[in-house]
């Protein structure tokens, strides 16, 4: 433990200030601290790798069936102004194409 009264000699001193060197600023004295990337660019790259994105799903003939018997069921009800959303896949131009 240190005793608090080793200081009490120097603890209400004037800070000591350089006649060489002007005071830095308390911006510039922070930015010493800031974190330092080195790699620049690897958050970014890393951020986009882990981004989820689904790829296109393709539908077998029973699903495809069913598909077609909403949308008729749709059709027959387009007089009734009921409101649909439909989700569609759209390409990930930023990801890699699948073969």
């Amino acid at each position: 433990m240190v005793d608090i009264h080793e200081f009490e000699d120097i603890i209400n001193l004037p800070q000591p200030t350089s006649k060489k060197h002007p005071r830095m600023s308390a911006i510039d004295r922070a930015a010493q601290f800031s974190p330092f990337a080195a790699l620049a660019g690897y958050d970014a790259a890393v951020r986009e790798t882990v981004r989820l994105t689904d790829r296109r799903i393709e539908l077998d003939e029973y699903e495809k069936v069913e598909l077609d018997r909403r949308f008729q069921i749709l059709r027959d009800h387009l007089s009734d102004k009921t409101e649909v959303a439909f989700t569609c896949f759209v390409p990930d131009e930023r990801k890699a194409k699948s073969i």
